[in-house]
């Protein structure tokens, strides 16, 4: 392929300001690319990254994960295979899903926003961003682990940058130390608290992480501080920027809005196709075991593959129309959108499958719901259009909106 026709690089500037253009390029013309500056091969197209997150043949292992999250978190769930993966997932799955869920953390959740659109709603105006998304799912996380709320602040501090190292794909040195410096400051903290309630156990996800056990395992203290570092990243960063995507391709489509203000179950078609047009992550790695064939050559044993989440969800060899936002559509299933089910990749798929998509649900749901519930006539800021930023993981920068003021 002609230098000419090349995909502007993925840490260019011109790729940050709009990695659609470069994944379509990437798509038809190269759909595997080996990218010297990160060592990886970057792929493309939905059938393999599919392919590379289904792993039925058991090509790719997240052994790259020891150099990719281990520095900031500890060694996580994400890094482990076979049984060990297993009971550990079997460990901390039960949080997230059903009564748990339901009647333990979605009141932290609707009284986190309610907490949060409280001190907005009688102004008119504000960053949807700022005020609201940035926020929310760290104190819904800190909430949840039964955390003190005069540490909110230092959580975001941590997640931040925790979410900058990950996605460092330049290799900034001042942001690694940043990202490690975290690992130890978190550890020092997280520690004696998991101490604490493993002695005094409440009614909060710390305490159940402490007590759960399955065949026999119980899950360490080193293996609750980390997945809580995890949580805290992966919950947070993402969920921030899904709720702040959806707003923004709503309110650029007042007919969509529209319709989810009159038929509030359409809210649930409104975060699958953002996961899908926008998608908070938009590159998730993997290793490959040995030699793999993919669309476009050959990849060898013990490469890393970076599959490109926000160019295969927009593949227009499986989505009709696919840079077109449309809650709409009929090649996107939202019953199974939160599922290992799941017909867009923004979640990964397979047995990584992302265990915190109900709780992403229940965040986005009860988000937008009392959002445009506190301001029926939401708008965006007179001549502002949103602009997403970032490459790891994208969303709006900000989001100023307009609204009439709550009475009283």
């Amino acid at each position: 392929m002609s230098q000419a026709s090349s995909p502007p690089d993925i840490l260019s500037p011109a790729f940050a300001a709009d990695p659609y253009g470069a994944y379509r390029a990437m798509r038809e013309r190269a759909p595997l690319i080996h990218h010297e500056p990160t060592g990886s091969y970057l792929v493309s197209r939905y059938e393999d990254v599919e392919r590379v997150f289904k792993d039925r043949a058991q090509e790719f292992t997240t052994e790259n994960y020891d150099w990719q999250l281990e520095p900031v978190h500890g060694r996580t769930i994400l890094q482990l295979s076979g049984r060990e993966h297993a009971v550990r997932r079997a460990l901390v799955a039960p949080a997230f899903r059903g009564a748990d869920l339901q009647e333990k953390f979605l009141p932290v959740i609707e009284r986190n926003a309610r907490e949060l659109i409280d001190a907005f709603r009688h102004t008119g105006e504000t960053d949807l961003v700022e005020a609201f998304a940035t926020r929310f799912p760290v104190l819904v996380i800190a909430d949840m682990l039964g955390l003190d709320r005069a540490d909110h602040q230092r959580f975001h501090g941590w997640y931040t940058d925790v979410i900058a190292f990950l996605g460092n794909l330049a290799g900034d040195p001042a942001v690694m130390a940043a990202g490690e410096r975290t690992r130890q400051e978190f550890a020092e903290y997280m520690i004696p608290v998991i101490q604490r309630r493993r002695e005094e156990p409440g009614d909060d996800l710390l305490s159940a992480l402490c007590a759960a056990e399955v065949d026999g395992v119980r899950m360490s203290d080193e293996d609750i501080k980390a997945f809580c570092s995890l949580l805290l990243a992966a919950g947070g960063e993402t969920t921030d920027k899904a709720i702040a995507s959806v707003f923004a391709n709503l309110l650029a489509h007042p007919e969509q809005l529209a319709a989810v203000r009159r038929d509030r179950s359409l809210v649930d078609r409104a975060f699958a196709e953002t996961l899908r047009y926008t998608p908070p992550v938009h590159m998730i790695m993997r290793q490959t075991a040995g030699e793999v064939e993919l669309s476009g050559g050959t990849v060898p044993a013990g490469a890393t593959v970076t599959c490109l989440i926000g160019s295969a969800n927009r593949d227009e060899a499986r989505y009709a129309d696919p840079d077109r936002f449309d809650l709409f559509r009929d090649d996107l299933t939202s019953t199974t959108a939160f599922s290992a089910a799941a017909d867009h990749l923004a979640f990964a798929l397979g047995r990584h499958f992302c265990v915190g998509a109900l709780l992403a649900r229940a965040e986005v749901e009860t988000g937008v719901n009392q959002l445009l519930d506190a301001m029926p006539d939401l708008r965006l800021a007179d001549g502002f259009q949103p602009v997403e930023e970032g490459v790891f993981t994208r969303g709006p920068a900000s989001l100023p909106v307009r609204f009439t003021p709550a009475a009283g």
